[in-house]
């Protein structure tokens, strides 16, 4: 085997060409044949598709924040003043920034209907409860990259938006109002505080990037699951994802693509505030403060609660729950394809997070309020109690012994 090495090491460094120069030194072409060689399993369907979409709009949101941040000012004189610059006098300024938000909200859709597939199928279970970690990790570097990001333009809705989500750390005990002062650089929303935002929603996607790398050799040790959940036995049951599933990414990349460039020319502002079209004003409180569609779900629970705290807790413990559900859902069965009464609370739960979404841009009133609570109520009861009992009491149907013996069509 040692021989074999150093013959193949001998061969390159005697070979001519800048290639055999380059793969003795840096072998990176034998590394990209490696991936083209990687084996997955041969029944993936289309909502496999979504880790390597994901990837596609994190690259988008970093090439064109790149370009955005050549002209944008991070001094509240003159922050929203420089974006209508970019919209108005750089070329093409407009299309950069319309991308750039548009690719931001469905980066999210992207990510959530990720998240989705991987608790329907249990991507969260043994052995790969690492990946499911690494990836909660990914999604709470986008709320704070995301968040930050909405402060920037410096319009109304950036500015009370941000007074809203930083004092809500003042709740903790003790410590919440030196977190608050340390967030803001200062008592109040001001010129720290979008010098600090700016650095930090420059230097997270970045971050997001070595995530997103950890989280492919996580996936990498034990490979890919699929949605019948059995594992793979032989090399019978995997084919090479070059050219099976790149042709079938490719497919999911072009209406990506569509869909992004449908918004950007024919409704860029459909998913964003007609106030952050308004100039900041500390004066003047917006009738109804509301943070971007994507954090409308968690906006929601948070309101729910009447004390502030408690508010707050039920807004992160949202999503902290994630890394409880490899122990949670105690069924032997990953796969919701083969738990029929699994599928029934599944889609109720879908259900659920979709209305918490359109409860959190209503008013706070009656009935929203209400139904508020309830959904919030059900949100933490199905990862708490009805996870744990179908673990404990449900029947599921029978697996195949292997892939190659599975016909189930998923739904």
């Amino acid at each position: 085997m040692q021989n074999d090495i150093k013959k193949k090491e001998q061969e390159l460094e005697e070979g001519k060409g800048i290639l055999n120069w380059i793969e003795y030194r840096l072998p990176i072409f034998s590394f990209l044949k490696h991936l083209a060689s990687y084996q997955v399993p041969k029944n993936l369907n289309y909502a496999w598709n979504f880790g390597s979409l994901a990837g596609i709009a994190l690259l988008l949101q970093i090439i064109t924040g790149i370009f955005l941040a050549m002209h944008y000012t991070p001094h509240v004189d003159y922050a929203f003043n420089s974006v209508e610059h970019i919209m108005r006098d750089v070329n093409y300024g407009w299309l950069i920034r319309y991308t750039h938000a548009v690719g931001a909200s469905l980066f999210f859709i992207v990510v959530y209907a990720h998240i989705m597939r991987g608790l329907y199928y249990g991507s969260y279970k043994k052995p790969r409860e690492m990946v499911w970690f690494i990836g909660i990790f990914i999604f709470f570097a986008m709320m704070a990259t995301a968040f930050m990001g909405y402060v920037l333009p410096w319009g109304q809705m950036s500015f009370w938006g941000a007074t809203v989500i930083t004092n809500l750390f003042s709740a903790i005990p003790v410590i919440g109002d030196k977190i608050v002062i340390w967030l803001l650089g200062g008592f109040s929303v001001d010129n720290p505080t979008l010098n600090r935002f700016f650095a930090l929603h420059y230097l997270l996607p970045f971050i997001i990037v070595a995530l997103a790398m950890l989280h492919i050799m996580a996936l990498h040790r034990f490979g890919s699951g699929n949605p019948s959940g059995v594992e793979v036995k032989s090399s019978k049951d995997t084919i090479p994802i070059y050219p099976y599933y790149i042709a079938k990414d490719c497919i999911t990349f072009g209406l990506f693509f569509i869909v992004l460039f449908a918004f950007v020319f024919y409704a860029p502002n459909y998913l964003g505030h007609p106030d952050n079209y308004i100039e900041a004003d500390p004066m003047v409180t917006p009738p109804h403060i509301v943070p971007e569609w994507y954090f409308l779900p968690f906006y929601a629970m948070l309101r729910s609660i009447p004390n502030k705290l408690a508010g707050v807790v039920a807004m992160f413990a949202s999503i902290i729950v994630w890394f409880l559900l490899p122990w949670l859902d105690t069924s032997k069965v990953k796969s919701g394809a083969y738990r029929p009464v699994f599928k029934i609370f599944f889609w109720i739960f879908v259900i659920n997070f979709l209305l918490l979404s359109w409860l959190g841009g209503q008013e706070v009133k009656e009935p929203y309020i209400t139904l508020s609570r309830l959904s919030t109520l059900y949100y933490f009861t199905y990862f708490f109690i009805v996870l744990p009992l179908l673990g404990k009491y449900e029947k599921p149907r029978a697996l195949p012994k292997t892939l190659s013996d599975s016909t189930l069509e998923i739904e």
